[in-house]
């Protein structure tokens, strides 16, 4: 079994930063792709940015700039650094990870995993 728990969240004011946080526990050998998406209220959940194992990252147009992404392979961990936040990014964020549960010779099995989700309020 695999977890991923998001810590971070909260209330900012427009022009304001946060720093979410992702941590995975559990059974892993290793773990592929991580990422951070959002919902908003009434909309679909959209990719925030993601990076690979290797620190390839990429953003959803609409934060270039303002937010960075990084990981700690040591901890199984992911950041997101969210600067020059607008009220469009509120939203509940949703950690994610492609993880590597099983490895039997040359046989991989990978589970795709969801955190609970991060509550971003960023309003006056």
């Amino acid at each position: 079994q695999v977890q991923l728990v998001e810590s971070g969240g909260g209330l900012v004011q427009p022009g304001g930063s946060l720093r979410l946080s992702c941590a995975a526990s559990g059974s892993i050998f290793s773990i592929n792709t991580m990422g951070w998406y959002r919902q908003a209220p009434g909309k679909e959940r959209e990719l925030v940015a993601r990076i690979t194992s290797g620190g390839n990252v990429n953003y959803v147009g609409s934060v270039k700039g303002r937010f960075t992404i990084s990981r700690d392979n040591a901890k199984n961990t992911v950041y997101l650094q969210m600067n020059s936040l607008k009220p469009e990014d509120t939203a509940v964020y949703y950690c994610n990870a492609e993880v590597l549960v099983s490895r039997v010779g040359a046989s991989r099995r990978y589970l795709e995993v969801w955190g609970q989700g991060t509550l971003v309020t960023v309003s006056s």
